[in-house]
């Protein structure tokens, strides 16, 4: 196993709203270790960039506070920081790519003055360093003639290329850890490829960690090492993303699995659904956050809320009832 980069335990955030306190985050437990990728899979809603933000302090409080948790990077819990201190940890050594470069890109400044603003605030570089190094870096992320565009505006950017000069950003100081957070939503199905298959190449060459956010398991696939599925703010499933996809033993992720369509030359099968709706998050979930959705729910389901345990070598679940993949239900009397 290769040393932690990052270790977050018991993670909880809330969000006062004039409709009562939204549970967002949940006890929310993960590590990522040096080089690897972490896919977090989960539909909207489920807190998955919450948690990311919340790691960031990025989370506006109020409305949002961070209850309790730990998130230790490097050594220091990056919960207990000062603004201060973790605007010297963001941008230099956790870069993070978002959902939508249109909204992430200021319009009134130039691209390259955006790639290079971290590399001002944390290298200490001069002025043509920056500018050469902006060009290094647009040229690595593909976009054509680096040094003409270089002073072009987000406008003058397709919306393929502005995603590319958000990956630049995140990457312009070299951080030890790339958080994406759904960096292909906003882009047709040819660009998503181009864009996924970037940022893996750069994270191999560069031999940075990565966390990578999604709600489409089939971009998982391809990317990540390990996966963890998120629920109505809690981690129901993690397992190592082979094991994941051939042997899935959560309800929930074979219901997202079996949304998916089939490429790989088998016999055609109608795609499933998960009936029902997320619950309300206006009050701490005491049942298992699943249970209203689930065809294996059990009577223990909507009394307690089950805890991750192991079903395999780095293969954890949580939930009352043990599904192999073969269809047969087994129910965990001692969970």
């Amino acid at each position: 196993m290769e040393p932690k980069v990052l270790e977050v335990k018991e993670l909880v955030t809330r969000f006062r709203t004039l409709e009562g306190v939204v549970h967002a985050v949940n006890g929310v437990s993960f590590h990522l270790e040096e080089g690897e990728t972490l896919g977090i899979v989960g539909e909207s809603g489920c807190g998955k960039s919450v948690t990311m933000l919340s790691i960031l302090g990025l989370i506006r409080q109020p409305p949002g506070k961070i209850i309790r948790g730990e998130a230790i990077f490097m050594k220091k819990d990056l919960l207990k920081l000062s603004r201060q201190e973790m605007r010297q940890i963001r941008g230099d050594q956790i870069g993070m790519i978002f959902q939508d470069p249109m909204t992430s890109l200021n319009p009134l400044m130039s691209i390259g003055k955006q790639v290079g603003e971290g590399m001002n605030e944390h290298l200490g570089m001069s002025k043509k360093q920056v500018r050469d190094r902006v060009v290094e870096l647009l040229d690595m992320v593909g976009i054509p003639n680096a040094s003409e565009r270089v002073d072009d505006y987000p406008h003058q950017f397709s919306g393929g290329m502005r995603q590319r000069a958000m990956i630049a950003m995140a990457l312009s100081c070299n951080p030890k850890i790339l958080i994406a957070d759904e960096p292909t939503t906003a882009l047709d199905v040819t660009i998503q490829a181009q864009i996924v298959d970037l940022v893996k190449a750069l994270c191999d060459k560069l031999g940075m960690a990565m966390i990578w956010i999604t709600h489409d398991l089939g971009i998982i696939a391809g990317v990540a090492n390990r996966v963890m599925v998120m629920y109505a703010g809690h981690v129901v499933e993690q397992a190592d993303v082979k094991v994941l996809y051939d042997s899935p033993r959560h309800p929930y992720t074979l219901g997202l699995l079996g949304s998916l369509p089939r490429v790989d030359g088998q016999h055609s099968r109608r795609l499933t659904n998960i009936e029902g709706r997320p619950p309300a998050l206006f009050q701490e979930v005491q049942s298992c956050p699943f249970s209203n959705r689930c065809s294996y729910v059990i009577d223990r389901c909507r009394r307690e809320n089950p805890q991750l345990r192991a079903v395999g070598s780095a293969h954890q679940i949580a939930c009352w009832v043990d599904v192999p993949t073969d269809g047969k239900t087994k129910v965990v009397i001692n969970a």
